[in-house]
């Protein structure tokens, strides 16, 4: 078996999260290297298993990885909001056991310098699929001021988002990473165990690859299938992300949704569409935290579906 360079985070946990499915079909909407998708086929012999990814790369070095189950693994390229709405047409709902979304950029995309995702980088890119045409080049060097402070402030959660905008607006065009990590550097958070230019960067890599509407369409999705007796897993890496999960898992689990208001219930109190497995997140132990750094953000939230039509 090819060996995956990119090292899930969190995988006991995921694999536990799955561990009482024993049959049907798991999809991993973030397929990426494999790492996560073999380690699911492994445990569980008897459930099938479909990968998403919109990264050719990651698509070819997969179809290797995953040869020796080649009878229990498919593979789909493309986004993953939109694919799951086919795989879910195309199987029977009752069939899906099991949904995993790991919403992060993969280790191999964040080394590979031609990415355009690291600090380093000599170029100025950061699209997962790079068949999309909004680049980070696009976003850095043509938005206004006006919309790329709204990107920082939204998206990378600054206080100083306007004071940013004006430097990069200033000083553009930027033709790397680099140049414009470095640009932005004295104006960015400071004390935090990361690269001061981290959350600019995250938020254009938010905004050239629309991560958080993707994730809003997934979960409008699954919320619009009514899958049954199906565990959702979902990891994030910073708050964002992860706001939009819980609040949607609070939001299944609700039977009641009645307004606020209302003097006492006339919806039926039984819209609830599961329940919430993990009340807190899910975080990595110390051991792997230890020999992976990047799994330190990761954040598990688990929700059983048990959703009748």
């Amino acid at each position: 078996m090819k060996k995956s360079p990119h090292i899930p985070v969190l995988y006991r946990e995921v694999i536990d999260a799955f561990d009482g499915i024993k049959e049907g079909s798991i999809v991993d909407c973030t397929m990426g290297y494999a790492g996560h998708t073999s380690m699911l086929l492994e445990a569980n012999p008897n459930v099938s298993l479909i990968g998403i990814d919109q990264d050719s790369t990651a698509i070819a070095f997969s179809n290797q990885r995953l040869e020796p189950y080649a009878e229990r693994a498919v593979i789909k390229q493309g986004r993953f909001s939109l694919v799951i709405k086919e795989i879910i047409k195309e199987h029977k709902k009752e069939k899906i056991k099991g949904i995993l979304a790991d919403i992060g950029v993969s280790s191999l995309q964040l080394d590979q310098s031609e990415r355009g995702f690291s600090f380093e980088s000599d170029v100025l890119d950061m699209r997962m699929d790079r068949s999309n045409p909004l680049s980070a080049a696009e976003v850095v060097n043509t938005y206004t001021q006006g919309e790329l402070e709204r990107i920082l402030r939204e998206c990378g959660e600054l206080r100083n988002a306007k004071k940013i905008a004006s430097v990069i607006v200033e000083k553009r065009p930027f033709l790397s990473a680099k140049a414009l990590s470095d640009a932005v550097r004295p104006y960015a958070p400071r004390g935090k165990k990361i690269h001061p230019a981290t959350l600019v960067m995250q938020a254009i890599r938010i905004e050239v690859n629309d991560e958080l509407g993707e994730l809003k369409r997934l979960l409008d999705a699954i919320e619009e299938a009514c899958l049954s007796d199906a565990v959702i897993a979902i990891i994030s890496f910073h708050s964002l992300e992860d706001r939009i999960v819980k609040q949607r898992f609070a939001a299944w689990s609700k039977n009641c949704i009645c307004p606020p208001e209302a003097m006492r219930c006339t919806c039926g109190n039984n819209h609830a569409l599961g329940k919430v497995i993990s009340k807190k997140p899910i975080m990595a132990q110390a051991d792997e935290l230890k020999s992976n750094p990047r799994s330190r953000s990761a954040k598990l939230r688990l929700f059983k579906m048990n959703c009748h039509e």
